[in-house]
């Protein structure tokens, strides 16, 4: 999208949009860059005995989860993507939508239900032992689910339609040419796959796994409740347990060195996986029809994870909030509703102004420099939570510091926190976390309208303000919504920022269906567990239908 040269920018001063997209930018960047600044700072005591005793343990943790999670996403998204894309069989059209909806079922709430119902006391193991007349634990053996394993395996559940999506985009744009051509080199439909629409698939396969292995790192709830030491565990524990704001810097810093790096390396292995191919038909309108016993396999592998990752866990909390709807849907229920509400509503509004801004202004004057620190400002989607959080507490109170020593100096009162633990610094963190979200929707629907569209409105004599309001904004009626929708979303489910940064006694769904699980009250977190999981269906369902019309014979 060129950037457009109109008449109202000064000869030698940056205009009024160019200087609001840099002033953006550079203040959603301070987070990360605070916690970047403290690699460059002396170490405290607290850091050295971390360093030698629990870093290691994160570091081999956060690798296990990452290697097993990227296997985890890659076998159920890569091979649901290609049954649902090429090939033929009962319900294919079906789970085409239906395999994105445990995206909306965040991994720390399907932790809670399945723990509750695999437990020792739970149902399953209450059958069996009933079953088989077993009496004590050490009669038989059961997969214990408060493990790196479950955790892998409940990532993997929650995590692979980022994989799915982009895998299945990739297979429907490949050309029916160039399989056909190894069909006739003497390849079956696996030995094509593996050998010619896989390599094909290679970049989108590449940046779904990426976004998995991020979210994966970003999680508090699952591994805290599964008792498995991590970077994030380890960040809420430093700073709220031993009270070491510096220490819980500099495992912010650590584990931000390890996104730096998983994006670099998604990127290379993009850049370095380059294929071209023809503009032949879609593999779509050459399905290979699966009968018999390869029917019923493809169904189970695309029906087991919406089963497991969706179904199975919201039938139990809904069953659960019915049983017990007393307890459960109760006045705190009304309250923290509303709190989460709010925020999201809140965040959603002002990351959709400041993209559009931002993303306008790129339109009038796309500078290196601009794009550069909007490039930037975006990294913060891919940083987890709890670094947002911590690069969010430590210039907040210090700006409250020094206004309270000022105010202490000059008129003898202290003015207390200002900022620190209020609203204001949670919605902020909330900014730098997701307006990456909502200006990349916004962007792809100003990439839409054609700069001859804004030549016109100039012509007319109308300002930038003007042509905003008036010409451009009843087109993004659609990008704006959705933009603000998926933040709404992202934000109903955040928990580690929410946990750090929230105001004193001011809680969210999310942060009690945390304190409910973490004291084995998993009937009472039943309810706002399932208004989280139904609230991000929302978009899920949205996003699913539009998938589910396109690629279809």
């Amino acid at each position: 999208m060129r950037s457009l040269n109109i008449p109202w920018k000064a000869a030698h001063w940056p205009d009024g949009w160019t200087v609001s997209v840099a002033l953006i930018a550079l203040v959603m960047l301070l987070p990360v860059a605070i916690i970047l600044a403290s690699l460059f700072t002396n170490s405290s005591d607290a850091w050295g005995h971390l360093a030698a005793t629990v870093l290691p343990e994160y570091v081999r943790n956060s690798l296990v989860l990452m290697v097993g999670v990227g296997l985890g996403v890659l076998a159920i998204g890569v091979s649901t993507a290609w049954l649902v894309s090429t090939c033929q069989f009962w319900g294919r059209r079906w789970f085409e939508w239906l395999l994105l909806l445990p995206l909306a079922a965040p991994a720390y709430i399907l932790a809670y239900v399945y723990t509750d119902t695999l437990e020792y006391f739970g149902p399953v193991q209450t059958a069996l032992r009933g079953l088989f007349s077993w009496q004590r634990a050490t009669d038989y053996w059961f997969p214990n689910i408060r493990s790196v394993g479950g955790a892998i395996l409940l990532f993997s559940l929650t995590l692979y339609p980022y994989v799915y999506l982009l895998a299945r985009v990739a297979f429907l744009e490949q050309s029916t040419a160039t399989l056909e051509a190894s069909r006739s080199l003497g390849c079956g439909p696996w030995r094509s796959f593996r050998a010619v629409a896989l390599p094909l698939a290679r970049p989108a396969i590449a940046a779904g796994t990426a976004l998995a292995l991020m979210e994966t790192l970003n999680d508090f709830g699952t591994v805290a409740y599964f008792s498995v030491p991590t970077f994030t565990t380890g960040i809420y524990r430093t700073w709220f347990g031993m009270g070491d704001r510096p220490a819980a810097v500099q495992l912010s810093a650590v584990l931000l060195l390890f996104i730096f790096a998983l994006v670099v390396l998604e990127q290379r292995s993009r850049r370095q996986a380059r294929y071209y191919q023809g503009m032949g038909r879609s593999v779509s309108q050459a399905r290979h029809e699966l009968r018999g016993l390869r029917a019923v396999g493809a169904w189970l592998a695309c029906a087991a994870p919406v089963l497991l990752g969706l179904v199975i866990p919201t039938g139990l909390l809904l069953a659960m909030t019915v049983r017990n709807a007393e307890a459960t849907l109760n006045g705190d229920f009304v309250v923290l509703g509303f709190n989460s509400l709010v925020l999201a509503v809140l965040a959603a509004v002002l990351a959709v102004l400041l993209a559009l801004v931002m993303a306008y202004g790129l339109r009038l004057n796309g500078t290196s420099f601009l794009r550069m620190t909007v490039q930037g400002a975006n990294l913060g989607y891919a940083v987890p939570g709890a670094v947002i959080a911590v690069g969010t507490l430590i210039p907040l109170a210090g700006f409250d510091n020094a206004i309270d020593a000022w105010m202490r100096q000059t008129f003898g009162f202290s003015t207390g926190l200002l900022l620190s633990g209020t609203i204001i610094a949670l919605l902020f963190a909330y900014l730098v976390r997701f307006l990456a979200v909502s200006f990349g929707a916004i962007e792809a629907g100003l990439g839409k309208i054609k700069p001859s569209i804004d030549d016109a409105a100039r012509s007319l004599g109308q300002t930038p303000n003007q042509t905003l309001m008036k010409v451009h904004r009843p087109l993004l009626g659609s990008s704006l919504l959705t933009a603000a929708m998926l933040v709404f979303v992202d934000v109903m489910k955040e928990l580690p920022a929410t946990l750090i940064v929230r105001p004193f006694n001011f809680d969210t769904l999310a942060v009690r269906v945390y304190q409910y699980a973490a004291d084995e009250r998993l009937i009472e977190a039943s309810a706002p567990a399932l208004a989280i999981v139904v609230v991000g269906l929302l978009p899920v369902l949205w996003l699913s239908r539009q998938i589910a019309n396109e690629g279809n014979p």
